[in-house]
C-alpha cells in the first residue's frame, strides 16, 4: 500500500472538529430539555422517601427483622445488643402493663432500629408477637416503652351447614375459628345440650370477624345471630343491646331470653356416659343400684363449671365421690359435682360462686374407672334428673324496646333461614 493511498483514508482534522463540536452541543441541549434523565445534578431531583416501619423514616434508620430463639430471654438478648442490665430494669418498669417477658416466646418476630450515621446505634427495639400489635421500645436516652395495636376492621361472615361428627370438625371444614364453636355453646348453654347432637342437626350463624389491613384475619367477634335446628326443632338467638347499654343479652325471635336459671351440663364439650336411673350395674362395685346423677365423660384437667349462682357447702374428699363440691342455689336446688382431679382455686365451703365459674377439674378419683364428672341434682332435698326439669328462662325483652330489636333481628333472620334453604 502506497503512502498516497494511506492519506487518502485519513479522516480530515477540521471535519473530526466539527463532528465533536456537535456531539457536544447535542448533549448540552439534550440536558437542558430532560435534566432528570441526563446530566441532572442529585439537587435538581426531589428525593423520594423510602417509606417508613412502625411510624418511623428508613431515610434515618436501618432496620432488620429478627426472630427469638429457644430459650432466649428478653434481658439476654438485650445484652447482646449492647443494652445494659440497669436500662433493661427500666424498660420493664415502664413496660410492666404493655409488655410481660413470660410470655416471650421462641419464634416471636422483633425488630432493630439503627441509626444510620457512624455510631449505628441500636435506637429503638420493636417486638412483634402478632400481627394485631407491636411493643416498641426506645433506648436512647430518654427510655420509653408502648403498645400499639393496630387498626382492625371488623367484617360480618354468614355459614351454615348440616352436623356431621361434631360442631366443631364441621365449622373447621368450611375454614371456620374454632372460637365460633366455643362461642355458640355460650350462647346456647341454657337451651341446647351440645352431648346431644345428632346427624340431621344443623346450624346457621351470623358473627364478627377481624381484620388487620383488610385481608389478614386476626380474630372473631361476638355471634350477632345464629339458628339451631336440633331434634326437629328451630332455636334462634339474637344478640341484642339498647341504646345506653342497660339490657344486653341474646333474645329468640319472640324477645324471650336465651338464660336459663341452670346451664344444660357442668361442661362445655364432653358426652353422657350414664344417665340418672334406678337401676344401674356399677362398673367398679360390680352390683346393680341406683345411679342418681348424669356422667360427662371428658379428658382429665377438663374445667368443670358450676351450672348457676350458690354457695359452696362442700368442697372435700371421702373415698367414693372422691374431690367433690356441692352448691346450694337458693332454697329449692342443690348440685353437686363428683371425681375431680382437684378442686379448683378458691373453691370452699361458704365461697359465693357465679353461673360459668370453673370450680373443679374433670378426673377420676373415688369410685371411678375414667375420667368424667358425675352430676347430681337435688329439687327441694330429692335427687332429680336435671335433664328433665323443666328450668324457667330468664326475664323476656321489655315489649317497650321490642320495635328496636325487631327492626335488627327480621333482617338477620332472613339470612339465617335463606342459609337453611339451600
Amino acid at each position: 500500500m502506497t503512502k498516497k493511498s494511506a492519506k487518502k483514508r485519513n479522516l480530515p482534522v477540521w471535519l473530526a472538529v466539527a463532528i465533536g463540536l456537535g456531539l457536544i452541543l447535542s448533549l448540552w441541549l439534550l440536558a437542558r430539555i430532560l435534566p432528570g434523565s441526563v446530566g441532572g445534578s442529585e439537587a435538581e431531583g426531589e428525593a423520594v422517601d423510602p417509606g417508613f416501619l412502625f411510624g418511623y423514616s428508613l431515610r434515618e434508620f436501618d432496620a432488620k427483622r429478627y426472630e427469638v430463639g429457644d430459650g432466649e430471654t428478653f434481658g439476654g438478648l438485650m445484652d447482646t445488643w449492647g443494652i445494659d442490665a440497669v436500662k433493661v430494669d427500666e424498660l420493664l418498669q415502664k413496660g410492666s402493663e404493655d409488655f410481660n417477658p413470660r410470655k416471650w416466646r421462641a419464634g416471636d418476630a422483633y425488630w432493630l432500629l439503627r441509626s444510620k450515621d457512624s455510631t449505628r446505634q441500636v435506637t429503638y427495639f420493636i417486638y412483634e408477637p402478632s400481627v394485631a400489635e407491636y411493643v416498641v421500645f426506645g433506648l436512647r436516652d430518654s427510655l420509653f416503652v408502648h403498645k400499639v395495636e393496630r387498626p382492625k376492621v371488623t367484617k360480618e361472615r354468614a355459614v351454615g351447614g348440616e352436623i356431621n361428627g361434631s360442631l366443631y370438625a364441621t365449622l373447621e371444614k368450611q375454614g371456620v375459628s374454632p372460637a365460633v364453636a366455643v362461642k355458640l355453646s355460650e350462647v346456647y348453654a341454657w337451651t341446647i345440650d351440645f352431648f346431644r347432637i345428632q346427624a340431621g342437626d344443623r346450624f346457621e350463624v351470623i358473627y364478627e370477624e377481624s381484620y388487620v389491613d383488610d385481608t389478614v384475619f386476626v380474630g372473631t367477634g361476638k355471634i350477632l345471630a345464629a339458628r339451631f335446628f336440633h331434634n326437629g326443632k328451630s332455636f334462634y338467638a339474637f344478640r341484642y343491646q339498647n341504646a345506653d347499654g342497660s339490657v344486653e343479652g341474646y333474645y329468640d325471635h319472640e324477645g324471650e331470653g336465651m338464660k336459663r336459671m341452670f346451664l344444660k351440663a357442668p361442661l362445655e364439650f364432653a358426652r353422657i356416659t350414664s344417665r340418672y336411673t334406678m337401676n344401674r350395674f356399677h362398673p367398679v362395685q360390680k352390683r346393680w343400684k341406683a345411679h342418681l346423677g348424669t356422667d360427662y365423660a371428658a379428658p382429665s384437667g377438663t374445667p368443670i363449671l358450676a351450672t348457676a349462682n350458690g354457695s359452696v357447702v362442700a368442697a372435700a374428699y371421702n373415698s367414693a365421690n372422691g374431690n367433690y363440691v356441692k352448691i346450694k342455689h337458693n332454697g329449692t336446688y342443690t348440685t353437686q359435682y363428683l371425681h375431680m382431679s382437684r378442686i379448683g382455686k378458691g373453691i370452699r365451703n361458704g365461697a359465693r360462686v357465679e353461673q360459668g365459674q370453673v370450680i373443679g377439674y374433670v378426673g377420676s378419683t373415688g369410685l371411678a374407672t375414667g375420667p368424667h364428672v358425675c352430676y347430681r341434682f337435688w329439687k327441694n332435698g330429692r335427687q332429680v334428673d336435671p335433664l328433665r326439669e323443666p328450668i324457667q328462662r330468664a326475664d323476656p325483652l321489655p315489649r317497650s324496646l321490642w320495635a328496636d330489636f325487631e327492626s335488627g333481628m327480621k333482617p338477620r333472620k332472613a339470612v339465617l333461614d335463606s342459609l337453611a334453604k339451600g
